[in-house]
């Protein structure tokens, strides 16, 4: 019997659209601002209309192909889609300076990525006539296997293969975070970027899409389904990749606040803090189970009783995740615990199929339909 319930908020609750739009800014602005790469700073603004960033995105993500293909191999931090698009990007870019440029590229290569690197190598990427290709990118990625993090270590193997330089660099670290604060400045604004992130914006005038969420149901029939969820006794969490910032505004204005524990709203934020204090930098964001792990748990456990839970659970069965992705569903499969698969993520009714064949225990149309099955 069903005890506890754990939903994911992207997709779920709320669209994931906005951070789509975000991460492709994100990744457009590292390329063409002269705060970074400089490729056409000419072309920069941070005022886009939405028939703009429709376009920016469209260009970005091939018509979301490639967040799609991301999405089926496990990864589901858009922080971590924007890494991978941008790096694959800059490798892309050696490639076509390679000949010339080697010694440069090596000792690029060779070091952690700052901003003050980017700019660097902006500097030099202007004596040429280099173009951007994201329509690379679902292809050379195809021509392996790997999945979730080991996305980040093919990196390193693109970088051999089409440079010809060995490199290990390309992991969570210093470029990682500068694609992370870039992102929150597109997401949050102006206004809440030092409150996010603890430093001012690089580039001001981002007025942010925090204030403009829109949710996967109507307002009031979810918070009518929290209501109806905890008189009938069961214990209710949230294990998002957002960060705390990001989750709680949204739902205190969308008085959604009040049916949760704040203990058992797990975000990006704890999984950051962990990862920060594990000395091997592991990932914890899903599909690691670990942010399930703390929702179950409460925040008032450590780190360390989070990572050496027995897995499968004792009493898996009692525990439901409710997510809207591969990586929700592989995490629920290291937990034991059944998972219910929502049809309104980034693929829509298309993912039943990826749902069906990985043997999610629930599919359903939108998440109002969990009532039904409980």
């Amino acid at each position: 019997m069903i005890k506890t319930i754990l939903f994911d908020v992207d997709g779920v609750l709320l669209s994931e659209e906005h951070y789509f739009d975000a991460s492709a800014l994100t990744v457009w602005e590292m390329l063409i601002s002269c705060n970074y790469l400089g490729l056409e700073p000419e072309q920069f603004i941070t005022d886009y209309s939405e028939d703009e960033i429709k376009e920016i995105r469209e260009l970005v993500f091939e018509n979301d192909k490639v967040l799609k293909f991301m999405k089926s191999r496990g990864l589901n931090a858009n922080w971590d889609m924007i890494y991978l698009s941008f790096c694959h990007q800059l490798i892309h870019l050696f490639s076509q300076i390679k000949d010339t440029e080697f010694e440069k590229i090596t000792k690029w290569c060779q070091a952690p990525i700052t901003r003050e690197t980017l700019l660097e190598i902006g500097r030099v990427l202007s004596n040429y006539r280099v173009k951007m290709n994201f329509s690379l990118f679902v292809e050379e990625f195809s021509r392996s296997e790997a999945t979730k993090q080991e996305l980040f270590s093919y990196l390193n193997e693109l970088a051999k293969e089409k440079l010809g330089v060995e490199t290990s660099i390309f992991k969570k670290g210093e470029l990682w975070s500068v694609c992370e604060h870039v992102s929150q400045e597109w997401y949050v604004g102006d206004e809440h970027i030092l409150a996010s992130t603890g430093r001012p914006s690089v580039q001001k005038g981002k007025k942010g899409f925090l204030s403009n969420e829109t949710t996967l149901a109507p307002r009031q029939e979810i918070d009518e389904l929290f209501q109806f969820l905890n008189s009938s006794g069961f214990t209710i969490g949230i294990g998002t990749g957002r960060p705390e910032l990001e989750t709680i505004q949204p739902f205190q204005h969308l008085d959604w606040l009040k049916h949760f524990e704040v203990n058992r709203i797990v975000t990006a934020d704890e999984v950051l803090m962990a990862e920060k204090e594990l000395p091997e930098r592991k990932s914890l964001s899903k599909p690691h189970p670990f942010t399930y792990i703390m929702g179950l748990l409460g925040k008032e456990a450590s780190i360390q009783d989070c990572l050496n839970t027995r897995l499968p659970l004792e009493n898996a069965e009692t525990v439901l995740v409710v997510g809207d992705s591969l990586a929700d569903l592989l995490a629920a499969k290291q937990l034991g615990c059944p998972f219910a698969a929502v049809l309104t993520g980034l693929s829509g009714k298309d993912a039943r199929s990826d749902f069906e064949k990985h043997e999610a225990e629930y599919i359903l149309d939108t998440v109002l339909d969990l009532k039904g099955i409980l």
